[in-house]
């Protein structure tokens, strides 16, 4: 019996699908409509635009009194701006606290009566900054003299009484406050008190202390932070003229708690 013979199957032609170039077509489109529309949109822009110019040409004096009335609300703004200046630099001179006060302070407001120091002193740039992700900076301020100070704040409710500032602190400071933050004078203030080997650390990296002693006689009296500091940076600038300072007989326990400024 002779084996059939199987004839191959012919194969149809292969027909593109038509689904397969209706997404290029389709883009096509979409991006002719997108140029046309951007030449509609460039042409009335054109047009407005003219339009605009020809009426400034014709009405020259709008312009002018425009012009006139935003230079008198700049001169109207900086004067304000410069009259509330002096306002708060005049309150800022008035300052004192007693240590006691800050005792009683959370420890945010007493970064912030920190930072009104710094304002008192001079440091119109004073500005709080603790809080999360500060890299150690609680107060950065510039002083008349140019010098950026870095300043870490560390509150005891106890006062005294409380735990000592120890070296861990310090730690973090004096890797960030030179590097990070480029302070040329690194303090950490607090009501409390440091260890010894707190002590030791910031003499050999010349980290500079505010303690109790040191903070009752700089928020409770009239004379700067860096005139009570050893070994301070010398100044980057001249400075401003010496002016008579306030009355530093007056009882820094009578004065009321000022309120931070904003």
């Amino acid at each position: 019996m002779s084996a059939r013979r199987r004839t191959p199957a012919r194969r149809s032609p292969s027909r593109r699908s038509p689904s397969r170039r209706t997404p290029s077509r389709r883009r096509g489109r979409q991006q002719g409509q997108s140029w046309a529309v951007l030449a509609v949109g460039a042409l009335f822009a054109l047009w407005v635009v003219g339009r605009l110019l020809d009426w400034v040409a014709a009405n020259r004096w709008v312009v002018l009194l425009v012009l006139l009335l935003a230079v008198a609300g700049g001169v109207l703004w900086f004067r304000y701006r410069a009259d509330r200046l002096r306002r708060e630099q005049e309150w800022a001179r008035t300052l004192r606290y007693a240590v006691e006060q800050l005792d009683r302070l959370h420890h945010r407001a007493f970064e912030h009566a920190v930072r009104d120091l710094m304002f008192r002193d001079g440091c119109t740039d004073a500005v709080q900054v603790g809080g999360a992700g500060d890299h150690g900076a609680d107060v950065k301020a510039t002083d008349p003299y140019g010098r950026r100070w870095v300043i870490q704040c560390k509150h005891r409710k106890a006062g005294s009484a409380g735990a000592p500032v120890g070296t861990p602190d310090l730690h973090v400071l004096n890797g960030t406050g030179r590097p990070v933050h480029h302070g040329d004078v690194v303090v950490l203030v607090t009501n409390g008190r440091f260890s010894r080997p707190a002590l030791e650390f910031a003499r050999s990296q010349r980290l500079h202390l505010v303690d109790r002693a040191t903070l009752s006689a700089w928020a409770g009296g009239g004379r700067p932070l860096w005139e009570l500091l050893r070994a301070v940076p010398p100044p980057r600038s001249p400075g401003p003229s010496p002016s008579p300072s306030p009355n530093p007989s007056s009882n820094p326990s009578s004065s009321p708690s000022p309120t931070p400024l904003t």
